[in-house]
C-alpha cells in the first residue's frame, strides 16, 4: 500500500558529493527512505519530494571558509523550512580539510544558527579501517598522517589529532569523549556529555572503535539538533526515529536498469584510486590519462579523449589519477587550485560529450571529480540503491533520460571496484 508523502526527519549537509552518496547508503540500510540532492532542491524538485531523510551535497570542502559556511546555512534554512527534525554535518571519514579549515567553521556557524551549544564530531567508519582512539584518526592500522593522506593534492592531513585539528578550526571549545565512557553504554555517553557542556565544550570529538559504538553514540545524541561526523555516525539515527515511532520500515525499490554505453572516469589521486587505476590497465584494458599540463597549454585533451572513447569497442578509463609527487610537480607549475579545476572540468566536459554519444552508465572517482561531472550532466536527485563496497552505492538520476552511476569517494573500495561497479550499474541494484 503506498504511504503519503511525508515531511523528513533527518536534514543532512554533505560538504561533497561522494560523501554525500555514502551517508545516503547508510540510511537506507537503515530503513529510511533517503533522496539525494545535488545542491539546494529547486521548488520544482522540491514539490515531487518524499522521504524520511534528504541529503544536500554541496561542493564546500575546498571552498573559501567564508563561502563554505554560506552555502551551508542556506542548505540548513533549505532543510528545516521542510520540518526536518534533526541536522547532520556530513564530512570525510579522513577529517579531510584544508590548512585553513572549514570542518570547524561550518560546524560553529550551523550550532549558532541552529541554537544549539554543543555537538558532536565522529568521522569513524570502522567498516572502512577508519577508527578514532583518544581522538587520533586511524586508517587501518596506521595513523591519519602516515596513511597517504599526508600527500592530498587539496586537503593533506598532516595531524591525527582530532582534538587539535578541529580546535585549530573553531572558536568553540573542543574537548573528547572517550572510548571508556562510550563502552558502558547509553547512559553513560550521555552524563558524560553533560560534564562536557559543563565545562564549556561545544564540541567533542567522540572515539569509536567498532560499529557498535557508533550506534551507542547516535543513541545517546538522538536530542541533539546538531551531529557532525563521517557516515558511520549514521548508523545508530535511524533507529532513534523508529523507536520514537516516526519511522516505518519499507524495502528499498530495486533500481531500474539504465541502457546504453559506460565510461569509468578518475580524478582522484588517493591510494585506493591509484591501485584500482593500476587493476584496470595490469588487466589489459583501454585507458587514457588526462595530462594537466597539456590542458594548461590549450592542447585538445578532452577531444581527443572523447575520439578515445568512442573509437574502443570496450569500456574505456580516462583518469587524471598519478602518484604524490607527480602530482606536486604538477601543482608546482600550475597552483594547486588551479591544476584541480582544469581536471575537473576536462572530466565534466568529457562525461558531457559522451553522454551526446550515447553513454549512460557513469562510475566516477573522487569527490571534487564526482562534483564536476554531476553538474556537467545536470543531475540534480539521485535515488539511491544497493551498495557496490562499503560507502559506495548504485544511483540512477531524475533526468528526463536517466543514468546510472557510481560516485565513489577517493579513498574507498577495493582493486576491483571499477569492475564491480560496471556489473552492478549495468544491472540495476542486484
Amino acid at each position: 500500500m503506498n504511504r503519503p508523502a511525508a515531511r523528513p526527519l533527518l536534514g543532512c549537509i554533505a560538504d561533497d558529493f561522494t560523501g554525500a552518496t555514502d551517508l545516503a547508503n547508510m540510511l537506507v540500510r537503515g530503513g529510511m527512505r533517503t533522496v539525494q540532492s545535488i545542491g539546494i532542491p529547486s521548488d520544482e524538485v522540491a514539490a515531487g519530494l518524499d522521504a524520511d531523510a534528504i541529503v544536500i551535497a554541496l561542493k564546500s570542502r575546498t571552498l573559501p571558509v567564508t563561502d563554505a559556511i554560506a552555502d551551508s546555512l542556506a542548505a540548513l534554512e533549505w532543510l528545516r523550512a521542510q520540518g526536518c527534525e534533526q541536522i547532520f554535518f556530513k564530512y570525510c571519514s579522513t577529517f579531510d580539510s584544508t590548512s585553513a579549515g572549514n570542518i570547524g567553521q561550518v560546524s560553529e556557524a550551523l550550532l549558532k544558527a541552529l541554537g544549539s551549544d554543543f555537538t558532536l564530531a565522529c568521522p569513524a567508519f570502522p567498516e572502512n579501517g577508519r577508527t578514532i582512539f583518544r581522538g587520533h584518526l586511524f586508517v587501518q592500522d596506521q595513523l591519519l598522517n602516515e596513511s597517504g593522506m599526508q600527500h592530498h593534492p587539496l586537503t593533506p592531513m598532516t595531524d591525527a589529532n582530532l582534538v587539535r585539528v578541529l580546535q585549530s578550526q573553531t572558536s568553540c571549545k573542543v574537548g573528547l569523549l572517550r572510548y571508556d565512557s562510550i563502552a558502558q553504554g547509553v547512559a553513560q555517553v550521555r552524563e558524560k556529555i553533560a560534564e562536557l557542556r559543563a565545562q564549556g565544550v561545544g564540541m567533542a570529538v567522540a572515539d569509536a572503535l567498532s560499529d557498535q559504538d557508533l550506534y551507542t553514540l547516535g543513541a545517546a545524541c538522538a536530542d541533539l539538533p546538531l551531529l557532525t561526523g563521517g557516515s558511520g555516525l549514521a548508523l545508530g539515527l535511524p533507529e532513534n526515529f523508529r523507536r520514537a515511532g516516526k519511522l516505518h520500515d519499507f524495502d528499498p525499490a530495486s533500481l531500474s536498469t539504465v541502457e546504453g554505453g559506460e565510461v569509468v572516469l578518475a580524478g582522484s589521486a588517493s591510494i585506493a584510486t591509484n591501485g584500482q587505476v593500476a587493476a584496470w590497465i595490469e588487466a589489459g584494458r583501454p585507458a587514457l590519462r588526462i595530462d594537466p599540463l597539456a590542458l594548461a597549454a590549450g592542447e585538445p585533451v578532452v577531444a581527443n579523449a572523447v575520439a578515445f572513447a568512442r573509437n574502443q569497442p570496450h569500456t574505456v578509463l580516462i583518469y587524471a589519477t598519478s602518484t604524490p609527487d607527480d602530482v606536486k610537480a604538477v601543482q608546482q607549475q600550475l597552483g594547486v587550485e588551479h591544476a584541480g579545476e582544469l581536471v575537473e572540468n576536462a572530466l565534466g566536459a568529457i562525461a558531457q560529450a559522451l553522454r551526446e554519444s550515447g553513454v549512460r552508465r557513469f562510475v566516477v572517482a573522487g569527490g571534487e571529480t564526482s562534483g564536476a561531472v554531476v553538474k556537467a550532466l545536470g543531475v540534480q536527485l539521485l535515488q539511491i540503491g544497493a551498495q557496490i563496497d562499503p560507502g559506495v552505492p548504485a544511483t540512477v538520476s531524475n533526468t528526463a533520460e536517466p543514468l546510472a552511476l557510481a560516485l565513489k569517494s577517493g579513498n574507498f573500495g577495493g582493486r576491483d571496484f571499477f569492475d564491480k561497479a560496471l556489473k552492478q550499474l549495468a544491472g540495476g541494484a542486484q
